[in-house]
This record gives structure tokens, sequence and C-alpha cells, in this order.
């Protein structure tokens, strides 16, 4: 896939999931890619190499949660792996600043490697190799406005982990798969303490995969 197919791509993927991006954005992701692609040919990043797989199950699953995001000036990204959703994020939105965390040291040295490349623009933004048990201080971990994590613990473990690392007026964000009633995501923040601020359910755009984004907010 040359870079021009894929910019198409991405603008169309966006404009799917109704979200807007700047017109240099796709130029960095595609430099993205093929950071992690040549990465991962010699540390095992992620399954999925194939440049339409990465497009849309990396980038735009990414993208995706946008609107959940806007209005933060920081984000954790939680259980982080090879930077999704932190990455894309950051480079659609490069006021943000960005803290991505993993307990596996090789996609940690892929992360620090990777925020330093020049055209990417991922200035303040930063990996951290720690396993996060709810301890922000101890690990080195600031609170964030955002806490988000894709497909690192089960929702129920999501939520009693992330409100440790909230800033004031903060929101946890959860990206799931098959959408979960809203009176489960109700019920499952109440037991927390917390308050269902959103969900929304919706698929990726190429594959018609299913997604559901939840924010939680601590009540008052």
């Amino acid at each position: 896939m040359d870079n021009a197919r894929f910019a198409d791509r991405i603008q169309e993927g966006c404009r799917a999931l109704g979200v807007t991006v700047a017109e240099d954005v796709p130029g960095r992701l595609f430099r993205l890619m093929g950071e992690l692609l040549k990465w991962n040919a010699k540390v095992n990043l992620t399954a999925i190499t194939a440049p339409e797989e990465v497009l849309e199950k990396h980038f735009l699953d990414s993208l995706a949660v946008l609107p959940e995001v806007e209005g933060a000036a920081t984000v954790l990204d939680v259980g982080a792996g090879a930077g999704f959703p932190g990455l894309p994020l950051k480079i659609a939105r490069e006021s943000l600043s960005v803290t991505m965390v993993d307990a596996v040291g090789k996609k940690v040295g892929y992360l620090k490697a990777v925020v330093t490349t020049p055209g990417l623009g991922l200035a303040g933004t930063k990996g951290v190799h720690t396993r996060a048990e709810g301890k922000p201080e101890a690990e080195g971990l600031p609170r964030a406005d955002r806490v988000v994590a894709r497909a690192f613990m089960d929702l129920p473990d999501w939520l009693d982990l992330a409100p440790a690392y909230l800033a004031p007026g903060g929101r946890v964000v959860a990206m799931l798969g098959k959408a979960l009633p809203e009176e489960e995501l109700k019920a499952q923040a109440e037991k927390r303490g917390l308050v269902l601020v959103t969900a929304r359910a919706y698929r990726l755009p190429f594959s018609g995969a299913e997604r559901q984004v939840a924010s939680f907010a601590r009540a008052e």
C-alpha cells in the first residue's frame, strides 16, 4: 500500500467513524506503520502485520475514541502494547501529553524509540516500563485526564484499577468489543463509586467489527 492510498483509506475510515484529523495525520501514521512493521520483524509487537489490517484494527480503532478524549490535556494508556491507542491519538491531537505504560520490556523499548523518531510529531509522549497495579506514585505514573485501555482486561477489573490514575475531573475510558447493555455498564460503575458518562457502540468501517467505547467519572 502506498502513501496516497493509505491516506485515502484513513480519511475514508475517519469519515465513517465521524472523527476529523488534519491533512498531515495520515502521512505521519503511514510513517508510524513503517516503524511498527520494521520493529515487528525483530521484536514481536503485534500479530497484525498486513497494512490494511494495521490501518483499520490499530490506527482507526484508536482514532475512533477521539470523541472521548477531546478536551483532555493528558492521557494515560495502560497496557499500551505497541502504542494503541496512545500513539495515533497523539498524532491526531498533538497538544495531548500521552504516557503509555506496559509490563513487557521489549514493547516499551519500541515505544521509547518510536517517540523520538523524526517526523512523527510525538514530542511530549513517553513509554514507561512497569506493571500498573493502582499505585501511581510508586510506579512513577502520572494521574491523567483520560485513563484508557484497549483490550487490556475485563471491564470490572479495569474499573477497579483505572480510577487510581485519574486527575481531578478525569474520566476512565474503556474500549470494548461487542457492546454491553447500558444497564450493565451503569451497574458496574455504581459498584465502584463511578458514574457512566457516555456509551457508544459502532463498527469498524471496513471489516464491520463490533466495538463499544464507554467513559466513566467519579460519582459526585
